[in-house]
């Protein structure tokens, strides 16, 4: 094999990988555009397409995720003896991206074990409030909310997301909240990128439109959740995340019914980062602890 073909097998694996040229192009330390003309290069040279393009994404075709699945090991036999030539004191962590509430709530009581399992590897975790893609290109897992079929992406389930009414236990004796209509005369608390969920909850539970008070906004669920266990007013909690506030008794729910989100929270990476033992080893993790046999489902 050439020299010129070499390095444009070593572009279209990394712009494979990435999913995006931009990207790519960074990690060579290049221009989009001459990324673009080496895997040019190497389709004129297969005589195939390797990539699907559209305005707004880079799909690999059926041709090009074979040939990724085919140079994948010798890819990462390559990565593997250069990093065993680092120095020992140069430390590469495994970069984990989680939800906010999700890391307050479930990552954060739990990641002790985790590290006791794997004391060697070090971690790097980012909280980002309203991420813009499920996975970022900086990471090399994610938990992530939404449909879970994202392309170019492996997704693990964990759990779904649903929501109950739940208050303090102090305001629910003092508001003699019984029966939907009895909400009309209270302040429910709304979270601004949910801002429809009551109507839903109320809709789902077969009751009439609910006609509150008052109504308080928060920008994140965190702060939804605070404000009801502080008795600011009735909201809808994500019950999977917040089981610990309600078995603490820092909750209460105040109708037994929940209404689903259409969407589960996943554990995410690229498919040949899956193939590493270190992020595989930390999916097998998050499925084994949050999935509903594991430990989103512990009281």
């Amino acid at each position: 094999m050439s020299a010129t073909s070499l390095k444009f097998l070593k572009t279209f694996h990394i712009a494979a990988r990435r999913g995006s040229f931009a990207a790519a192009a960074a990690d060579l330390c290049v221009t989009a555009s001459a990324v673009s003309h080496q895997v040019r290069g190497l389709e004129e040279q297969l005589g195939v397409a390797l990539f699907q393009r559209t305005p707004r994404a880079l799909m690999l075709t059926e041709k090009g995720a074979r040939l990724l699945e085919q140079i994948e090991p010798a890819f990462a036999t390559l990565e593997a003896a250069t990093a065993s030539l680092r120095q020992p004191q140069e430390r590469v962590p495994l970069r984990l991206q989680v939800p906010p509430f999700f890391a307050q709530e479930l990552l954060l009581p739990r990641i002790g074990a985790y590290s006791a399992i794997h004391p060697h590897t070090d971690l790097q975790i980012a909280t980002r409030s309203a991420p813009t893609e499920p996975h970022g290109e900086d990471v090399d897992v994610s938990v992530a909310l939404g449909p879970g079929k994202w392309p170019g992406l492996v997704a693990r389930p964990l759990f779904a997301q649903a929501f109950v009414p739940a208050c303090s236990p102090e305001l629910l004796r003092t508001s003699g909240v019984r029966d939907s209509a009895d909400l009309a005369g209270e302040s429910l608390i709304v979270h601004a990128r949910r801002a429809d969920l009551w109507d839903r909850w109320a809709q789902a539970a077969g009751f009439a439109p609910l006609r509150p008070r008052q109504l308080i906004r928060f920008d994140t669920m965190s702060a939804v959740v605070d404000a009801a266990e502080r008795g600011v007013g009735f909201a809808l909690v994500a019950t999977p995340l917040t089981r610990a506030r309600f078995a603490a008794g820092k909750l209460t729910r105040v109708f037994a019914h929940e209404v689903g989100a259409g969407e589960s929270y996943y554990a995410v990476a690229r498919p040949a980062d899956a193939r590493r033992s270190t992020v595989r080893a930390l999916l097998d993790w998050l499925e084994a602890e949050f999935k509903p046999s594991g430990g989103a489902s512990r009281q």
